[in-house]
């Protein structure tokens, strides 16, 4: 969505998302002209406030109530509005330095006291993934046209193990179907290259490449070959382990009050961590990627039970290959500019204690 906001549109949506993180109550624009020195009236505020509203980024709970940020507010309060903390990002990493030694540790002891610290640290539920030791990498890879609109997509592994998957090829911008022939020429040319790029590089560091560095004419391959081999790379790292911190602190914010919706968290994060999995081990998209971390803002997550929450994450490493993730889940409503900035240094301690 693509909102262009002017300067005092954005200090009045910034404040007001400040404030509703700080409080967990409908903002006023009294509130605002009392806490924040916007250099406005009330009743300018109140006529900002309003444009935010029609443009979707805020609404109003109650009718007498003052405005609540919507996801779409959350969205660009994130991606233009603050930039992550680097001075707590430095101070958690010196506390993880302090408490963690990993040099006596085991990888499964250094992981559950960095999701401890984590979770202290942010206030949210801490998700942390095992390193992967299955490290299977691709041999070969051949794109076969079966039938007009139809190709198949082979991929063999370093342990000549086979995996294949049927694919819709894509339609011109015209939404014609290329000819046969010049859909055979595409695929051959297609395969040769990604060969060339992606042989002896793992499953998993393949899964979370960017696609943009595929020519013109056949990025619109890219989805359905990043799904593909994402999804394989999450087969291979079925029934990883998941360390989970935190539930009870972050349970007793007000966004979790009703009974029903707690269970239905509790039980996907016990029950169905398979689900969970290829959401946090995810490389980000867009404008927060040069912060390497993903964040998914409730109706951005897929996945029903955590559709009011937001899901902070990012991978750590062995070297360049992605191994494990680290993240953090909350409410909509939370300190986006701390969560961020401890995903980040947890992300990068894990990667130095695995070198």
């Amino acid at each position: 969505m693509q909102v262009q906001l002017n300067a005092r549109q954005q200090h009045i949506l910034w404040a007001t998302v400040r404030h509703y993180i700080a409080t967990a109550e409908p903002v006023g624009s009294r509130a605002l002209v009392e806490e924040y020195n916007l250099g406005v009236s009330s009743a300018t505020i109140r006529n900002t406030m309003g444009v935010l509203e029609k443009a979707g980024l805020l609404y109003q709970p109650h009718t007498s109530a003052g405005r609540v940020p919507s996801d779409s507010g959350y969205r660009i309060y994130v991606d233009q509005l603050i930039s992550p903390s680097e001075i707590l990002a430095k101070q958690v990493e010196q506390v993880f330095h302090e408490r963690l030694k990993w040099e006596d540790w085991s990888i499964e002891a250094l992981l559950q006291g960095a999701a401890q610290i984590l979770s202290t640290v942010s206030g949210c539920i801490t998700l942390i993934t095992m390193p992967q030791t299955n490290t299977r990498r691709l041999r070969h890879l051949q794109l076969v046209q079966l039938e007009p609109g139809k190709a198949m997509l082979i991929v063999v592994t370093d342990a000549y193990e086979t995996h294949s998957t049927l694919m819709d090829l894509p339609v011109t911008q015209e939404q014609i179907p290329l000819d046969s022939e010049v859909v055979e020429r595409e695929l051959q040319i297609l395969s040769n290259f990604l060969n060339a790029q992606l042989r002896g590089r793992s499953l998993c560091e393949i899964a979370t490449l960017s696609w943009n560095q595929l020519d013109r004419e056949f990025q619109r391959y890219g989805d359905v070959l990043k799904s593909f081999l994402g999804e394989l790379s999450r087969r291979q790292v079925s029934g990883t382990q998941i360390m989970i911190r935190g539930v009870s602190e972050v349970l007793r914010q007000p966004e979790f009050a009703e009974l029903q919706q707690v269970q239905t968290i509790i039980h996907l994060l016990e029950e169905e961590q398979d689900q969970l999995w290829p959401l946090i081990f995810e490389e980000p998209e867009g404008e927060y990627s040069k912060h390497r971390v993903s964040v998914r803002i409730g109706s951005e997550n897929p996945l029903q039970p955590i559709r009011t929450c937001t899901l902070i994450s990012s991978t750590y490493r062995r070297g360049t290959v992605p191994v494990g993730s680290v993240g953090v889940l909350g409410p909509t409503r939370m300190d986006y500019e701390t969560a961020i900035a401890v995903v980040e240094a947890a992300a990068d301690y894990l990667s130095e204690a695995l070198k």
